[in-house]
Protein backbone atom coordinates (compact mmCIF):
# COMPACT_ATOMS: atom_id res chain seq x y z
CA UNK A 1 0.00 0.00 0.00
CA UNK A 2 1.01 3.37 -0.69
CA UNK A 3 1.83 6.95 0.70
CA UNK A 4 1.21 10.22 -0.72
CA UNK A 5 4.09 10.83 -2.68
CA UNK A 6 3.93 9.91 -6.25
CA UNK A 7 6.62 8.95 -8.34
CA UNK A 8 6.02 7.14 -11.42
CA UNK A 9 2.24 7.74 -13.43
CA UNK A 10 3.34 6.05 -16.94
CA UNK A 11 3.09 2.57 -15.27
CA UNK A 12 -0.04 0.77 -16.80
CA UNK A 13 -1.05 -3.11 -17.62
CA UNK A 14 -4.11 -4.81 -18.43
CA UNK A 15 -5.48 -6.86 -15.20
CA UNK A 16 -4.38 -10.82 -14.99
CA UNK A 17 -2.22 -10.55 -18.44
CA UNK A 18 0.82 -12.71 -17.91
CA UNK A 19 3.72 -10.13 -18.70
CA UNK A 20 7.23 -11.47 -19.88
CA UNK A 21 9.67 -8.91 -17.94
CA UNK A 22 12.81 -10.64 -18.38
CA UNK A 23 14.43 -14.16 -19.08
CA UNK A 24 13.68 -15.33 -15.45
CA UNK A 25 10.47 -13.14 -14.61
CA UNK A 26 6.98 -12.93 -15.49
CA UNK A 27 4.10 -10.75 -13.87
CA UNK A 28 0.60 -10.60 -13.42
CA UNK A 29 -1.02 -7.97 -12.13
CA UNK A 30 -4.80 -8.50 -9.97
CA UNK A 31 -7.68 -6.94 -10.73
CA UNK A 32 -7.73 -4.92 -7.28
CA UNK A 33 -6.88 -0.92 -8.53
CA UNK A 34 -7.37 1.28 -5.74
CA UNK A 35 -5.45 4.50 -4.32
CA UNK A 36 -3.28 2.55 -1.99
CA UNK A 37 -2.79 -0.35 -4.94
CA UNK A 38 -2.11 1.64 -7.78
CA UNK A 39 -3.39 -0.41 -10.94
CA UNK A 40 -3.34 -3.72 -8.74
CA UNK A 41 -0.84 -6.19 -6.68
CA UNK A 42 2.07 -7.43 -9.27
CA UNK A 43 2.38 -11.13 -8.69
CA UNK A 44 5.43 -12.68 -10.51
CA UNK A 45 6.58 -15.66 -11.53
CA UNK A 46 10.39 -16.51 -11.61
CA UNK A 47 12.28 -19.44 -13.48
CA UNK A 48 11.01 -21.60 -16.29
CA UNK A 49 9.78 -25.14 -16.05
CA UNK A 50 10.19 -25.17 -12.27
CA UNK A 51 8.89 -22.06 -10.96
CA UNK A 52 8.37 -20.00 -7.73
CA UNK A 53 5.26 -17.67 -7.40
CA UNK A 54 6.06 -14.48 -5.32
CA UNK A 55 3.32 -12.61 -3.83
CA UNK A 56 0.33 -14.02 -5.40
CA UNK A 57 -2.10 -11.53 -3.98
CA UNK A 58 -5.63 -11.17 -2.95
CA UNK A 59 -7.52 -14.38 -2.93
CA UNK A 60 -9.88 -13.48 -6.77
CA UNK A 61 -10.39 -16.39 -8.42
CA UNK A 62 -9.87 -14.37 -11.93
CA UNK A 63 -6.19 -14.02 -10.69
CA UNK A 64 -5.35 -16.89 -9.09
CA UNK A 65 -6.99 -18.32 -12.58
CA UNK A 66 -4.50 -16.57 -14.73
CA UNK A 67 -1.64 -17.38 -12.67
CA UNK A 68 -2.34 -21.21 -13.23
CA UNK A 69 -3.16 -20.67 -16.55
CA UNK A 70 0.51 -19.09 -17.22
CA UNK A 71 2.62 -22.14 -15.31
CA UNK A 72 0.14 -24.29 -17.42
CA UNK A 73 2.81 -27.51 -17.92
CA UNK A 74 5.21 -26.18 -15.50
CA UNK A 75 5.34 -27.31 -11.78
CA UNK A 76 5.09 -24.23 -9.11
CA UNK A 77 7.44 -25.61 -6.28
CA UNK A 78 7.15 -22.40 -3.89
CA UNK A 79 4.67 -20.06 -3.30
CA UNK A 80 6.74 -16.95 -1.47
CA UNK A 81 5.07 -14.22 0.25
CA UNK A 82 6.56 -10.97 1.44
CA UNK A 83 4.47 -10.30 3.72
CA UNK A 84 0.91 -10.46 5.30
CA UNK A 85 -1.52 -7.98 3.97
CA UNK A 86 -4.83 -8.91 2.86
CA UNK A 87 -3.49 -7.35 -1.05
CA UNK A 88 -0.60 -9.96 -1.10
CA UNK A 89 -1.29 -13.36 0.48
CA UNK A 90 -3.99 -14.84 0.71
CA UNK A 91 -3.96 -16.57 -2.32
CA UNK A 92 -0.94 -18.29 -1.39
CA UNK A 93 -3.48 -20.96 0.27
CA UNK A 94 -5.24 -20.78 -3.06
CA UNK A 95 -2.44 -21.90 -5.45
CA UNK A 96 -1.20 -24.37 -2.99
CA UNK A 97 -4.25 -26.39 -3.07
CA UNK A 98 -3.82 -25.88 -6.69
CA UNK A 99 -0.39 -26.69 -6.89
CA UNK A 100 0.94 -28.66 -4.23
CA UNK A 101 3.37 -25.86 -3.64
CA UNK A 102 4.83 -25.08 -0.52
CA UNK A 103 4.31 -21.55 0.74
CA UNK A 104 7.32 -19.95 2.27
CA UNK A 105 8.38 -16.54 3.28
CA UNK A 106 6.97 -13.85 5.80
CA UNK A 107 6.28 -15.29 9.30
CA UNK A 108 2.68 -14.95 10.40
CA UNK A 109 1.05 -11.31 10.83
CA UNK A 110 2.36 -9.60 13.79
CA UNK A 111 2.66 -5.52 14.71
CA UNK A 112 5.63 -3.73 15.04
CA UNK A 113 4.70 -3.34 19.06
CA UNK A 114 1.58 -3.89 20.86
CA UNK A 115 -1.47 -2.01 20.76
CA UNK A 116 -2.07 0.05 23.55
CA UNK A 117 -5.48 0.46 25.60
CA UNK A 118 -6.62 3.33 23.42
CA UNK A 119 -6.37 2.07 20.09
CA UNK A 120 -8.65 0.31 17.88
CA UNK A 121 -8.10 -3.15 16.57
CA UNK A 122 -9.39 -1.83 13.63
CA UNK A 123 -5.67 -0.67 12.98
CA UNK A 124 -4.70 -3.91 12.20
CA UNK A 125 -7.84 -4.60 9.90
CA UNK A 126 -5.40 -4.94 6.66
CA UNK A 127 -3.23 -8.26 8.25
CA UNK A 128 -3.94 -11.50 6.94
CA UNK A 129 -4.75 -13.65 9.81
CA UNK A 130 -5.42 -16.75 8.22
CA UNK A 131 -2.08 -17.21 6.42
CA UNK A 132 0.09 -19.57 7.27
CA UNK A 133 3.55 -20.58 6.32
CA UNK A 134 4.96 -24.07 5.79
CA UNK A 135 8.60 -22.76 5.82
CA UNK A 136 9.42 -19.25 7.12
CA UNK A 137 12.01 -17.52 6.13
CA UNK A 138 14.63 -15.11 7.42
CA UNK A 139 17.45 -13.11 6.33
CA UNK A 140 19.50 -14.78 4.20
CA UNK A 141 17.27 -17.96 4.17
CA UNK A 142 17.26 -18.93 0.26
CA UNK A 143 15.16 -21.54 -2.45
CA UNK A 144 16.05 -22.55 -5.54
CA UNK A 145 14.98 -24.01 -8.63
CA UNK A 146 16.79 -24.86 -12.29
CA UNK A 147 18.60 -21.83 -13.04
CA UNK A 148 17.48 -19.43 -10.56
CA UNK A 149 17.41 -18.43 -6.51
CA UNK A 150 15.72 -16.06 -4.42
CA UNK A 151 17.01 -15.61 -0.92
CA UNK A 152 15.56 -13.46 1.61
CA UNK A 153 16.20 -9.78 2.72
CA UNK A 154 14.42 -8.84 6.00
CA UNK A 155 12.94 -5.39 5.73
CA UNK A 156 10.02 -4.57 8.14
CA UNK A 157 8.74 -1.42 8.44
CA UNK A 158 6.00 -1.01 6.23
CA UNK A 159 4.69 -4.15 8.11
CA UNK A 160 6.82 -6.13 11.00
CA UNK A 161 6.96 -9.45 8.87
CA UNK A 162 8.19 -7.75 5.82
CA UNK A 163 10.72 -9.71 3.43
CA UNK A 164 12.22 -8.66 0.06
CA UNK A 165 13.62 -11.04 -2.23
CA UNK A 166 17.00 -11.11 -4.53
CA UNK A 167 17.43 -12.71 -7.69
CA UNK A 168 21.10 -12.60 -8.01
CA UNK A 169 20.88 -14.12 -11.14
CA UNK A 170 19.47 -11.24 -12.92
CA UNK A 171 20.75 -8.66 -10.32
CA UNK A 172 16.99 -7.80 -9.10
CA UNK A 173 15.36 -7.29 -5.86
CA UNK A 174 11.52 -7.99 -5.07
CA UNK A 175 10.65 -5.26 -2.72
CA UNK A 176 7.09 -5.51 -2.40
CA UNK A 177 5.70 -2.71 -0.62
CA UNK A 178 9.28 -1.09 1.31
CA UNK A 179 10.35 0.46 -2.36
CA UNK A 180 8.09 1.15 -5.01
CA UNK A 181 8.42 3.78 -7.90
CA UNK A 182 4.83 4.60 -8.15
CA UNK A 183 4.87 6.19 -4.79
CA UNK A 184 6.03 6.00 -0.83
CA UNK A 185 4.87 3.32 0.93
CA UNK A 186 2.27 3.23 3.92
CA UNK A 187 4.21 2.72 7.20
CA UNK A 188 0.78 2.80 9.94
CA UNK A 189 0.92 1.56 13.44
CA UNK A 190 0.77 -0.47 14.87
CA UNK A 191 1.72 -3.45 11.63
CA UNK A 192 4.00 -0.58 10.47
CA UNK A 193 7.19 0.98 12.38
CA UNK A 194 9.18 4.26 11.03
CA UNK A 195 12.34 3.79 12.84
CA UNK A 196 12.31 -0.16 11.35
CA UNK A 197 11.65 1.58 7.84
CA UNK A 198 13.77 3.74 8.04
CA UNK A 199 16.20 1.43 9.37
CA UNK A 200 15.29 -0.91 6.03
CA UNK A 201 15.72 2.03 3.89
CA UNK A 202 19.06 2.31 4.87
CA UNK A 203 20.11 -1.27 4.21
CA UNK A 204 19.09 -1.36 0.53
CA UNK A 205 21.30 1.61 -0.18
CA UNK A 206 24.04 -0.57 0.59
CA UNK A 207 22.93 -3.26 -1.69
CA UNK A 208 24.11 -3.89 -5.09
CA UNK A 209 20.60 -4.98 -7.20
CA UNK A 210 20.59 -3.24 -10.46
CA UNK A 211 16.17 -3.09 -10.60
CA UNK A 212 13.67 -3.39 -7.89
CA UNK A 213 10.23 -5.59 -9.15
CA UNK A 214 7.79 -3.48 -6.72
CA UNK A 215 4.33 -4.84 -5.34
CA UNK A 216 2.87 -2.39 -7.36
CA UNK A 217 3.25 -0.37 -10.00
CA UNK A 218 6.27 -0.55 -12.38
CA UNK A 219 10.45 -1.11 -11.86
CA UNK A 220 12.86 1.34 -9.83
CA UNK A 221 15.39 1.55 -11.76
CA UNK A 222 18.71 3.03 -10.39
CA UNK A 223 17.67 1.73 -6.94
CA UNK A 224 20.50 2.97 -5.09
CA UNK A 225 19.72 6.45 -6.04
CA UNK A 226 15.79 6.37 -5.63
CA UNK A 227 16.33 4.69 -1.82
CA UNK A 228 18.30 8.06 -0.98
CA UNK A 229 15.43 10.30 -2.37
CA UNK A 230 13.28 8.13 -0.15
CA UNK A 231 15.63 8.87 2.61
CA UNK A 232 15.52 12.80 2.09
CA UNK A 233 11.78 12.22 1.37
CA UNK A 234 11.42 10.70 4.85
CA UNK A 235 13.79 13.18 6.79
CA UNK A 236 11.56 15.91 5.01
CA UNK A 237 8.63 14.62 6.60
CA UNK A 238 9.84 14.74 9.57
CA UNK A 239 10.95 18.25 9.31
CA UNK A 240 7.48 19.69 8.45
CA UNK A 241 6.18 17.46 11.70
CA UNK A 242 8.68 19.46 13.88
CA UNK A 243 8.01 22.67 12.08
CA UNK A 244 4.20 22.14 12.35
CA UNK A 245 4.68 21.41 16.31
CA UNK A 246 6.98 24.60 16.56
CA UNK A 247 4.25 26.56 14.85
CA UNK A 248 1.46 25.16 17.34
CA UNK A 249 0.06 22.01 15.78
CA UNK A 250 -1.16 19.59 18.72
CA UNK A 251 -3.19 17.16 16.82
CA UNK A 252 -2.48 14.65 14.03
CA UNK A 253 -5.21 16.19 12.00
CA UNK A 254 -3.93 19.20 12.35
CA UNK A 255 -0.51 18.37 10.84
CA UNK A 256 -2.33 16.74 7.86
CA UNK A 257 -3.92 19.61 7.10
CA UNK A 258 -0.80 21.27 7.28
CA UNK A 259 1.78 19.35 5.42
CA UNK A 260 -0.48 17.16 3.00
CA UNK A 261 -2.45 20.08 1.15
CA UNK A 262 -4.08 18.69 -1.96
CA UNK A 263 -3.85 15.31 -1.11
CA UNK A 264 -6.69 12.79 -2.41
CA UNK A 265 -9.50 12.49 0.04
CA UNK A 266 -8.95 8.76 0.27
CA UNK A 267 -5.80 8.87 1.25
CA UNK A 268 -6.71 11.28 4.53
CA UNK A 269 -6.46 8.34 6.83
CA UNK A 270 -3.06 7.23 5.50
CA UNK A 271 -1.66 10.44 5.78
CA UNK A 272 -3.00 10.23 9.50
CA UNK A 273 -1.40 6.83 10.19
CA UNK A 274 1.57 8.19 8.80
CA UNK A 275 2.14 10.66 10.86
CA UNK A 276 1.28 9.04 13.77
CA UNK A 277 4.58 6.45 12.81
CA UNK A 278 6.39 9.40 12.49
CA UNK A 279 5.39 10.88 15.51
CA UNK A 280 6.08 7.86 17.96
CA UNK A 281 9.49 7.40 15.97
CA UNK A 282 10.02 11.19 17.26
CA UNK A 283 8.82 10.67 20.98
CA UNK A 284 11.25 7.64 20.91
CA UNK A 285 13.86 9.62 20.49
CA UNK A 286 13.05 12.47 22.63
CA UNK A 287 12.53 15.29 19.81
CA UNK A 288 8.27 15.00 20.70
CA UNK A 289 6.10 14.66 23.63
CA UNK A 290 2.92 13.17 24.79
CA UNK A 291 1.32 12.50 27.74
CA UNK A 292 1.82 8.58 27.85
CA UNK A 293 1.97 6.36 25.02
CA UNK A 294 1.80 7.86 21.45
CA UNK A 295 -1.42 7.27 20.24
CA UNK A 296 -3.84 8.45 17.31
CA UNK A 297 -6.07 10.78 19.20
CA UNK A 298 -3.19 12.60 21.50
CA UNK A 299 -2.11 15.81 21.55
CA UNK A 300 1.49 16.36 20.82
CA UNK A 301 4.58 18.99 21.12
CA UNK A 302 8.35 19.74 21.11
CA UNK A 303 10.19 18.21 24.11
Amino acid sequence: MSDDLVLETGFSTHADRCESLSPLVRRIVANNPSPFTFTGTCSYIVGRGQVAVIDPGPALTEHVAAILDAVRGETVSHVVVSHTHKDHSPAARLLKDATGARIVGCGLHRSARPLFPSESNALESSGDRDYAPDLEMREGDAISGPGWSLTAVETPGHTANHLAFALPEEACLFSADHVMAWSTSVVAPPDGSMQDYIASLEKLRDRGETVYWPGHGGPVREPQRFVRALLHHRRQREASILNRLAAGDRTIPEIVAAIYQGLNPALQGAAGLSVFAHLEDLVSRGLAATDGEPSLTGRYGLS
